[in-house]
Parts: structure tokens; sequence; C-alpha cells
């Protein structure tokens, strides 16, 4: 099945799989080749891309997710590469957003924008510990 997962910023990554694994509204998914089509959220978290020989593993954020029976499409405001990642620097981004939503309590737009941080940079951080998590099993 083809597996697109876009961003504003273009195709984050594009080619085909033999699974996807999805943080979905509805708890976490697995689609394969021939699933029935779907239409649903993606919520913060980790998409697994499995093809025959790797598994990618990318941090999203709040999005959509369209299955059809030969392919999947993936929309998020993010769409980071987990081995791109640097787990100290998130942990700073985390703190800082951790900080700003509580100080913007009173403020109802910049406490949501906030915690979209803060829910971001939480995916961030999972997706490479699940990355790390895989490696030292030896399933990655």
């Amino acid at each position: 099945m083809h597996v697109e997962l876009i961003t504003s910023e273009g195709s984050a990554y594009s080619a085909e799989a033999v699974s996807v694994t999805i943080p979905s509204g509805d708890g976490e998914i697995t689609v394969l080749d021939q699933h029935l089509p779907l239409l649903s959220t993606v919520e913060p978290g980790t998409v697994i891309v499995r093809t025959a020989k790797e598994e990618f593993f990318f941090a999203v954020s709040r999005g959509v997710v369209q299955v059809t029976a030969t392919s999947v499409r993936i929309l998020s405001d993010i769409a980071d590469r987990a081995d791109s990642l640097e787990e100290n620097a998130i942990e700073l981004a985390r703190a800082r957003a951790e900080e700003l939503k509580t100080s913007r309590r009173a403020d109802a737009e910049g406490f949501a924008e906030a915690k979209a941080t803060l829910d971001r940079e939480l995916a961030r951080l999972a997706s490479i510990r699940r990355l790390r998590s895989r490696r030292r099993f030896g399933r990655a």
C-alpha cells in the first residue's frame, strides 16, 4: 500500500509500506493493505511505517488520516523522523512549553497555543524513546 505523511511544509514521507501504525482519536491503529476505508483524527504520538526491510518512526501532532484499500494519507501539523531528533533539545522545549502553559492560564488563546506546543514536544519525546526501546531489543 502507498503511505503519504504530509505537513504544511510538504511531504515528510511517501513510499510503499507493509503496514502503518497511527495514534488515532480511538486509540492506536495499525493499517494493512486492503484495509476498510477509514477517516479519523490523528493524535500526538508516533506513526510507525513498516516496509519489507525496515521501520520508520515519525513524531506527529494533531491531524487527520484517510485510509483506502490501497493507500494511507496522514495530514499532520508535524512529522519529524525520530532518528533525526535530539532528546536534550526536546526536553528543554518541553520544559519551556510547560512554563508557558502555566503562565498563560488566564489567556485562553495563549494557553491553547502553549498546550499545542507541549503536545508536540511530548510526541517528539515519546517517538525518540519508542525508537530507542525498539533498537535496544533488536526490533528496528
